[in-house]
């Protein structure tokens, strides 16, 4: 007997009492009263025993992310650096929670329930979880990452092993289902239905699951294997009635598909074939050969290190020094480690250049600020936040602390420009799946008024610290050049990204790879022409180095 069931026993009981509110009168009368105690104790017995199997779940739960939580608050940084972790953990805080209080809504523990309510509007959207989610498919076509493999959490340079579960695979097939990305749909509903045949349990059901991943593979045009699909979810589940449909539709489609193949092949047996010949063919395949690569391949390829390598005798050119900037008096006793990371355009690294202490103090600084990170539209100029674009950062002023007015000064003493017209030192830290798709740092002739408010001119260069080490993925890379260049806290690389005659090098076009695990901080300067006529001549070469 349920809750429903004492109140309405509590409700002949009262009314009872009502009626007849002299029972010590009669022993008879209250023999009836033993019998309506025995099903109170009934229907309480039966409250307790739901309400303990809900605070078992709820027990459990407790103890599985007091682990959880204990574990990942050792190294927040390190345990959020894996994605499938920073998936989970916005899944968790957006959707389960809620989950969790609404289970325990009509409990007597009034303070948690309060507590609870007053946290949630703290708690992440549907728009982060989303985000997250978009997140891992992002670095799974990126890195080639086959859904198993994500799902057993088996990523390189993993230290916070984080598997996935059905209901996990379940709602990024979801969400990819939504955006109408049957592709994605069908490799995480696969994955969710070999964890379920495979024994794990899930409130997750097959029919389910089976469903959206006949529909998505039949949004492929794969007709037979839609059809065999719908055919395993009748037999698991006769009664389905989209299935049904799906069956004869499927049918139908297919039979149709057949026909129109058969036509096809005996008109084609009534043609003749026109049929290239060895020399129209090698000319086909040499056209082939020379059609450029999508850049977005290209840089894909690079963030995988999968890039074209630089000639033996490009490489011999590159060498590694100490470096005082011709004897810079900052420099003259302790010169920095510099080393050539390209030719053309020319990019260097500085080693051991920013210290970890400086590291630490940039970052406490920064986080108290860090909001999205913006692009200026280049047709409008105003800033707005992009999907290709996945980071936070924040700006620090050389007044505000001794410490980035030393950082700045650094960079002067380096590069040998003036660091007055240059924009504010800019932190960024990179999110799950974090990445900037390339872009060009200076403005284009298309954008004659791309830093028109700053009165500085064009950025002639960027200087970029890396503030951590990445485990695996967050590389920078020139898709023209084939440059790949990788995190290593406490360097630093520059590059320029106009010739001396003002001119753009449009070989510098650049991106930030998604972060396959880890957690990416980095600091950059872009410095402006203005103030650097004479500490940077310009040339009368168009292109001179």
């Amino acid at each position: 007997m349920g809750r429903l069931g004492g109140i309405l026993i509590l409700s002949c009981f009262f009314h009872t009492l009502l009626a007849h509110n002299d029972f010590y009168t009669s022993i008879g009368q209250m023999t009836d009263l033993l019998y309506i105690e025995k099903d109170l104790v009934t229907s309480l017995k039966d409250y307790i025993k739901a309400e303990e199997s809900k605070l078992d779940q709820v027990k459990k739960w407790a103890d599985k992310l007091d682990s959880l939580t204990s574990t990942a608050t050792q190294d927040p940084e390190g345990f959020l650096g894996h994605p499938v972790n920073a998936f989970k953990l916005m899944k968790r805080l957006n959707t389960e929670w809620g989950d969790l209080e609404n289970m325990v809504l009509k409990d007597t523990s009034d303070g948690f329930i309060s507590n609870l309510t007053i946290q949630r509007q703290y708690f992440p959207t549907d728009e982060d979880q989303t985000g997250a989610a978009k997140a891992l498919l992002r670095l799974q076509d990126t890195y080639m990452l086959d859904a198993n493999t994500i799902s057993i959490g088996n990523l390189p340079g993993v230290t916070h092993k984080s598997p996935m579960t059905v209901e996990d695979c379940y709602e990024l097939g979801k969400i990819s289902y939504t955006d109408a990305d049957y592709y994605h749909t069908e490799l995480w509903m696969t994955q969710a239905l070999k964890q379920l045949d495979e024994g794990e349990e899930s409130p997750i059901d097959k029919t389910t699951v089976i469903d959206y991943l006949s529909y998505a593979i039949y949004q492929q045009g794969e007709l037979e294997r839609a059809l065999e699909l719908t055919k395993r979810l009748l037999k698991l589940d006769p009664t389905h009635q989209r299935a049904n449909g799906n069956l004869k539709y499927f049918e139908f489609q297919l039979e149709k598909q057949r026909k129109q193949e058969e036509v096809q092949k005996a008109k084609a047996t009534q043609t003749s074939q026109v049929k290239l010949n060895d020399t129209e063919k090698r000319e086909a395949q040499r056209k082939r050969s020379k059609d450029p690569l999508p850049e977005r391949k290209v840089y894909e390829r690079l963030c995988r290190g999968e890039g074209i390598k630089m000639t033996p005798r490009r490489q011999s050119r590159l060498f590694c020094r100490y470096y005082d900037n011709d004897h810079n008096p900052h420099f003259l006793l302790a010169p920095v480690k510099q080393e050539d990371e390209w030719d053309k355009p020319r990019i260097v690294r500085f080693h051991e250049i920013i210290s970890d202490s400086e590291i630490a103090k940039v970052k406490e600084l920064a986080k108290p600020r860090l909001r999205r990170a913006t692009i200026s539209n280049p047709i409008t100029g105003v800033l707005e936040t992009a999907h290709y674009r996945i980071s936070k950062s924040a700006w620090l002023t050389a007044y505000e602390h001794p410490m980035i007015e030393k950082i700045n000064q650094r960079i002067e003493d380096l590069t040998g420009l003036e660091m007055d017209t240059a924009e504010e030192l800019q932190v960024a830290n990179y999110g799950v799946g974090g990445q900037y798709e390339p872009h060009f740092d200076f403005g284009r002739k298309d954008e004659p008024d791309a830093f028109k408010e700053l009165g500085t001119g064009n950025r002639i260069a960027t200087w970029l610290f890396y503030m951590s080490d990445v485990a695996a993925g967050g590389a920078t890379v020139f898709p023209d050049v084939g440059a790949a260049v990788w995190p290593k806290k406490g360097t630093a690389v520059f590059w320029y990204n106009l010739f001396p005659s003002g001119e753009g090098d449009y070989s510098t076009r650049h991106a930030a790879c998604p972060v396959l695990v880890g957690n990416k901080w980095v600091s950059n300067k872009w410095i402006h022409e203005r103030g650097q006529e004479f500490r940077r001549p310009c040339a009368l070469d168009e292109t001179a180095s």
